[in-house]
């Protein structure tokens, strides 16, 4: 095991992006979001999966090199074609716009197509929520999970993201899946020989399974059923319907063959002191009551805990 500062291991992934054909700005945008979900404590979405894109580039599924076309259809949207490249790129450059767009009009929103996955999508939210504003993003994907009624993937997991800032600690975050479990934890089981729990999958032929191989051939399942399935379909409207990129059902492996699995992604900015000066107070005492007065869970307020530990004290 090795302790790296957060700028050392930036720069050791960003050699690896490099080698692997990664352009000086793809590595970039993918080390940053990489070591990112290493300092919010979630291995499975960093350097684990950072292999899953090294390999996509060299393999084709992922132009290294792509260059997104960024525009402005109307003063509140901005638009980029990833051009089968990185998600995280297309963001990256378009985020000065988003916020500057955001604080202007009150709210925008950044639509792309025609990317990779784009990686733990909490980090675009947090992002934003660091720069004042409160974000709602969501992105699809090749399918893996069930629709309602169904036995067949038709969605990817589908996540949702969802930041505020407050003025005191670390943004709210909640970042979650429309299955109810995330695809990287079937196949961390898989890989570790366990098994899964019940509800979190069928295998080919629709049955239940706790089974993670079988759990991979089948569909992952929804959460709280057909509700969660109806929210896996409003973010495959929002993020390939509204964006142009690839249905589910058209999506190609983002896991084998030559081709991008051309996804989509929205995320919306809302300027919240547009409409009260005093929100992060507010947001911070009323999360303060429902945390110490009723017992309350605030997601995402750990991983802010989570970045400053690994400021000090590196990363293993």
């Amino acid at each position: 095991m090795t302790t790296l500062t957060i700028a050392e291991a930036e720069l050791l992934c960003e050699r690896a992006i490099r080698s692997a054909g990664g352009s000086e700005q793809a590595a970039r945008s993918l080390a940053r979001q990489t070591v990112m979900a290493e300092c919010f404590d979630q291995p499975n979405n960093g350097v684990v999966h950072l292999f899953d894109y090294l390999t996509s580039i060299q393999e084709g599924r992922i132009d290294g090199n792509a260059v997104p076309n960024i525009t402005r259809p109307a003063p509140a949207m901005i638009h980029s074609d990833a051009g089968g490249g990185l998600a995280q790129t297309g963001f990256d450059i378009a985020l000065e716009q988003l916020v500057a767009a955001a604080r202007e009009l009150g709210m925008a929103v950044f639509l792309q197509r025609n990317s990779y996955t784009c990686g733990p999508l909490g980090t675009f939210a947090w992002r934003l929520a660091k720069e004042g504003l409160i974000a709602f993003a969501g992105t699809n994907g090749p399918p893996l999970l069930a629709g309602s009624g169904s036995k067949d993937a038709v969605f990817c997991t589908n996540p949702m993201a969802f930041a505020a800032p407050q003025a005191d600690g670390s943004p709210l975050l909640i970042d979650q899946s429309s299955s109810a479990t995330a695809f990287a934890n079937i196949r961390a089981a898989a890989h570790e020989g366990k098994s899964i729990p019940p509800g979190w999958a069928i295998d080919a032929d629709g049955n239940p399974t706790t089974d993670p191989h079988a759990a991979m051939k089948g569909a992952m399942l929804a959460f709280g059923g057909s509700r969660g399935a109806n929210i896996a379909l409003m973010i495959e409207i929002l993020s390939a319907g509204l964006t142009g990129a690839n249905w589910g059902l058209d999506a190609p492996s983002y896991l084998s063959g030559h081709e991008s699995p051309g996804t989509g992604m929205f995320v919306v900015a809302i300027d919240p002191v547009a409409i009260d000066p005093q929100f992060g107070q507010r947001l911070s005492a009323q999360l303060k009551r429902l945390s110490e007065g009723h017992g309350v869970h605030l997601p995402g307020i750990s991983k802010g805990a989570s970045v400053e530990r690994s400021e000090r004290n590196g990363i293993d």
